[in-house]
């Protein structure tokens, strides 16, 4: 397989840890605790395969309307992974990148994700984005505000492109999501634009390397018209 047939930017909607564990009779956040081992897993199958930006929407600004519980548990779930993975993730040669708001977000999580960011900055191998309070919509919204601010009176394509969370993140080769939703729910609307879309039906906790390259391979058998 050719560099050509690798897609540069994979995106990954997490979907269906709850409904992983309710079909196995464990607890709902066990699935949320299965569902961020498996991103890391086919995030890191996906890089050494060559592909240069693997994105995850792991938590979206609609899901602070979740039960209490379940939002706080993902929040101490998110700066455990955040910590104790950094040493790894580093050792990898992954970078890390993190989009969406920061309000709400605990201070604490938000120091663990700075000093990661922070640490793996130079890493070259690939980059891992997770998508964290994160809306689509949001995103133009606050890049649009960021123009105006910055005396913009007109704004073209690529203004907003560079106004964008982490602007270097690249459009979307092809958009997964598991558990057989076919939804992009507010997920990179920008970047998804020509994305190639996979909806598989397994939920996410089950995900691992062969997902991972059964996702390449599908991509490299794709024609991608970009409107032509």
């Amino acid at each position: 397989m050719t560099s050509a047939n690798i897609p540069n930017h994979v995106g990954l909607i997490v979907d269906g840890n709850r409904r992983w564990a309710k079909k196995r009779g464990l607890p709902t956040l066990t699935g949320h605790k299965k569902g961020f081992d498996a991103i890391k897993k086919v995030a890191e199958e996906l890089i050494n395969n060559g592909v240069k930006y693997v994105s995850a929407y792991i938590f979206s600004a609609e899901n602070w309307n979740r039960d209490e519980k379940e939002v706080t548990y993902l929040m101490d779930l998110a700066y455990e992974r955040v910590t104790k993975d950094l040493d790894d993730m580093n050792s990898k040669n992954i970078r890390l990148k993190v989009l969406g708001r920061r309000d709400k977000v605990p201070q604490k999580l938000l120091k663990a994700i700075d000093k990661a960011v922070e640490t793996t900055k130079n890493n070259n191998k690939g980059t891992l984005a997770l998508c964290f309070n994160y809306g689509g919509q949001q995103e133009v919204v606050d890049a649009v505000n960021q123009l105006i601010k910055s005396g913009k009176r007109s704004v073209s394509q690529k203004d907003i492109e560079d106004s964008l969370y982490e602007p270097e993140v690249p459009p979307m080769d092809i958009m997964v999501r598991t558990s057989g939703e076919q939804r992009i729910s507010n997920f990179m609307l920008w970047r998804i634009a020509y994305s190639e879309l996979l909806f598989i039906k397994k939920h996410f906790p089950a995900m691992g390397k062969p997902d991972a390259q059964a996702i390449i391979e599908e991509y490299a058998n794709r024609q991608r018209r970009f409107g032509r």
